[in-house]
């Protein structure tokens, strides 16, 4: 708490006030989080909130990242709106279209008379949300890149050596042939299919997903996630939900309650189910990098963020947003970031706070933690495999489950069900490109 303390009296210190407030002057956050996580997050605002009392955050659940979305949308067109909305990754091209409804992070903390250095973020989370020429847009909050978890109690079930390479997508073809033939009703299932089997699937075999460098280099761009590499891959898993060696849970983290219950061998989720697994399992677990098909030119390159960051909208005073920038400050601060890290399985977004946890010891006492972080920077990452930037992608990705789904059901091919949701995307792609012309 003393650190916490120091913390914030440094921010609150950098020419931030001219007298000193009578009542705290309050600041509203939007967020998606519950759980595990929603409790780390409240546990940041309250420690805030009693190392100073000159403002009072106040946090407020709002649902999943796509209803926390539209009631800022809503909100904001009532002008009821919060001083900070969480918003996931895919609605980066979405916020930062919405002309007069946000005011970027650089312009809050410059104002404010706040030091803030976008390149003390890591240069794959930095990337997603600045601009071209480098000034930041919203706060990274919680950033994730999909990891493989492996049951290892499971596989010795199985008699398969928990230790086997799993690296490539044809040996864990292999061992969820094992799992299957020795019993095992849930050899592989999965969280964010999109995110995971095609969004991150494409980056880590440098292949592109859309067109316009992913969307980074214009509105006018178009879905191409329809390629041989995806085929395959969608095709390899609709091969193994027919023969009951892929266990379809659902469109979000659905699956990992059965992972944590210890009923699945393997499980592709973000590397911040780490809280609730290291929480909830009562077997043995192990974080592994994501597998690449083997003999795919380029591949493995480095997978891709998800997560969120914080959107500071428009139409507040003054004094609300040098409130604001204390706030961001302090949850950008390397004793808070570090600790978010270590206890979340959320990448650390900032060098010091990467630095900081390694220093600890951290990485030594819990073995694979320090993956994702490997994974996104083992590469520098190319034009194609440094993230997205569409437009409409939160319903665009309602499409993609759509036409996943209708492959593991056996209802489509591979092939022709990613052909339609590229046809379907682009559809909508063009309905946001002329909207913000």
């Amino acid at each position: 708490m003393k650190k916490v303390k120091r913390i914030v009296s440094m921010v609150l210190m950098i020419g931030m006030f001219s007298g000193t407030a009578l009542s705290a002057t309050e600041i509203h956050w939007w967020h998606a989080f519950k759980g595990r996580l929603g409790t780390l997050l409240a546990e940041q605002v309250d420690q805030f909130n009693a190392a100073q009392s000159d403002y009072k955050v106040i946090q407020n659940r709002k649902g999943n990242y796509s209803e926390t979305l539209n009631a800022g949308i809503a909100a904001f067109r009532a002008k009821k709106h919060p001083h900070i909305l969480m918003v996931f990754e895919v609605g980066t091209a979405t916020m930062m279209a919405a002309k007069g409804a946000i005011k970027p992070m650089y312009k809050v903390m410059s104002e404010a008379g706040v030091k803030f250095d976008p390149d003390g973020f890591i240069g794959p989370v930095k990337g997603y949300y600045t601009t071209t020429t480098g000034e930041m847009l919203s706060m990274p909050y919680n950033s994730s890149t999909p990891v493989l978890w492996v049951n290892r109690d499971a596989f010795k079930k199985a008699g398969l050596n928990p230790d086997m390479d799993l690296s490539t997508w044809q040996k864990v073809g292999a061992a969820l042939d094992k799992l299957k033939s020795s019993g095992n009703k849930c050899p592989l299932t999965t969280a964010w299919q999109s995110w995971v089997h095609l969004e991150n699937l494409s980056a880590y075999h440098n292949v592109a997903f859309a067109t316009k460098e992913n969307g980074f280099a214009g509105m006018d761009t178009e879905l191409v996630f329809n390629g041989p590499v995806q085929i395959k891959h969608i095709q390899a898993m609709g091969n193994w939900a027919k023969e009951g060696k892929f266990i379809y849970a659902g469109r979000r983290n659905e699956g990992g309650k059965a992972f944590r219950a210890g009923e699945c061998a393997l499980y592709t989720e973000s590397s911040a189910g780490y809280a609730g697994i290291k929480k909830n399992a009562e077997f043995d677990f192990e974080i592994r990098h994501l597998p690449y098909w083997e003999g795919v030119k380029g591949a493995p390159q480095n997978t891709i963020i998800g997560g969120s960051s914080l959107w500071v909208l428009s139409g507040h005073s003054t004094k609300e947003y040098r409130g604001v920038a204390a706030f961001l400050s302090f949850l950008s601060s390397p004793v808070i970031q570090a600790a978010w890290h270590q206890n979340t399985g959320y990448l650390p977004v900032t060098l010091v706070a990467s630095q900081k946890t390694k220093k600890s010891g951290f990485y030594d006492s819990n073995p694979g933690t320090d993956i994702a972080g490997i994974q996104m920077t083992r590469k520098t990452p190319t034009s194609v495999s440094k993230g997205l930037r569409l437009g409409s992608f939160d319903q665009i990705r309602g499409i993609i489950d759509e036409e996943l789904e209708s492959v593991w059901s056996g209802k489509k091919t591979a092939k022709s069900a990613l052909n339609n949701a590229v046809k379907r995307g682009n559809v909508l792609l063009r309905r946001f490109e002329s909207s913000n012309r």
